[in-house]
């Protein structure tokens, strides 16, 4: 018996994981999916990979969860699949209004979530490694910080303390080499001296920063579904050869200690539907409580079957049953591709 068709509405259709999230959805081998892409630039891709396209405010915008709701109702959407950080809160807070699941935690999960000072705070209560840190205003507070720390006998860094793909990050390194930076390096390189962070910031005022200790050592995430107490599906991998704060190289991981790590920090949040959790070395650096970069398999569609989840199509104990196809040594290698028209 075929599957009826269903429309899932994506949010932030611009970003770089689009393209392979939509294809995964479509070529799911059970059904039809109509896709329903939303945005706040006209030159978003999913203008042009979606069935349907509208602009929408930006996610902070007091009218963005009326916007989606309005589109919802006007597409006869099923299924609501956020991708963008700054998209949760809004629609967190309303998505009890909407008629159709919209794959998002609550309020207060994604606040804490969200807020990288209250999520670290979280992870060394419950003795997960997480890096020191001072949650601090302004560039006399950043020069404080930054030498309580341990600089300039060792880097640090520091990133406003809401914030999203590498936005604000930034190293604080005595040693940099600003010459070689300038002739041999692409614009927007993340190190620099911690005299010129102090130069450019106001001396009170503007976001709250987190300095904090510069974690080092080989980069892993594990991404998956969790129901507000534990994860239901999950799979670890590498992250690797970074551009433009953007990991472009991944491989799964057979890695349990990460999956017990996420299991505790789910529970301490109540994170439902899918996650995103990041460490480098042994310190979770992110906590993101909505979908990322999936390293997807023919017989294990991760984005697919959080929608068939939401559906009422697929229970937990199934998708538990799935951990077993992971393939440690999977590999995806993210690239950049074109459209053309006109």
């Amino acid at each position: 018996m075929s599957l009826r068709p269903v429309t899932v509405l994506v949010s932030a259709s611009g970003a770089p994981g689009t393209a392979a999230l939509l294809r995964a959805l479509r070529e799911n081998g059970e059904r039809e999916v109509r896709l329903v892409g939303t945005d706040m630039s006209e030159r978003s891709v999913g203008r042009h990979l979606c069935n349907a396209f509208h602009l929408v405010p930006p996610g902070s915008d007091a009218g963005f969860a009326d916007a989606i709701l309005g589109i919802v109702e006007r597409e006869r959407v099923d299924v609501v699949l956020p991708q963008s950080s700054f998209d949760l809160e809004g629609l967190a807070a309303h998505r009890d209004r909407f008629p159709v699941p919209v794959l998002v935690s609550g309020p207060d999960t994604i606040h804490r979530s969200n807020d990288k000072a209250e999520s670290y705070a979280l992870l060394q209560r419950i003795g997960v490694a997480a890096p020191a840190f001072r949650r601090v205003n302004g560039a006399a507070q950043v020069a404080t910080a930054a030498a309580e720390l341990g600089y300039p006998d060792r880097p640090v860094c520091f990133k406003p303390v809401f914030s999203s793909g590498s936005r604000g990050f930034r190293v604080l390194d005595p040693t940099v080499d600003r010459a070689h930076q300038l002739l041999h390096e692409r614009p927007g390189s993340v190190a620099m001296r911690l005299e010129e962070a102090v130069e450019l910031l106001p001396d009170e005022g503007g976001p709250d920063l987190l300095v904090m200790e510069l974690a080092t050592g080989g980069e892993r995430t594990i991404d998956g579904i969790a129901d507000g107490e534990r994860v239901v599906l999950g799979h670890a991998k590498t992250r690797e050869a970074m551009r433009a704060g953007l990991a472009m190289y991944f491989v799964t991981l057979d890695d349990s200690a990460l999956e017990e790590i996420a299991d505790r920090i789910v529970a301490e949040l109540g994170i439902e539907w899918f996650f995103n959790i990041q460490l480098v070395g042994e310190h979770v650096i992110e906590v993101n409580p909505r979908i990322s970069t999936v390293v997807y398999q023919e017989d294990l569609n991760l984005p697919y079957l959080g929608v068939k989840r939401a559906l009422g199509e697929v229970g937990d104990d199934e998708l538990t049953a799935l951990r077993s196809r992971v393939r440690p040594g999977r590999t995806a290698l993210r690239y950049f591709d074109q459209l053309e028209w006109g």
